[in-house]
């Protein structure tokens, strides 16, 4: 299981990887911090990115804030600013 430790930037002129700050990747969507939709988003993106089912993406802690705990269960890829904070 991979644990990320994520700062959000919603409604981010496109979704990416970028640099880390604090401590914490900090990953651009496009998705507006609305009912929940930014945290959807932001799993179908991770997921996308580590090549898994949406399902194998969990907010631990963190849903309602831009700090997030997220945990990866069998990535098969590694996002790039995972590699870049390694």
């Amino acid at each position: 299981m991979l644990h990320l430790f994520v700062r959000v930037q919603p409604k981010a002129s496109k979704d990416e990887f970028a640099e880390v700050q604090e401590d914490r990747i900090r990953i651009r969507i496009t998705a507006p911090p609305v009912d929940g939709k930014a945290n959807e988003y932001l799993i179908k993106f991770v997921a996308k990115a580590c090549g898994i089912a949406k399902s194998n993406v969990q907010i631990k802690n963190g849903e309602t804030g831009r700090n997030k705990h997220l945990c990866i269960i069998a990535p098969l890829n590694l996002p790039a600013g995972v590699l870049k904070a390694g």
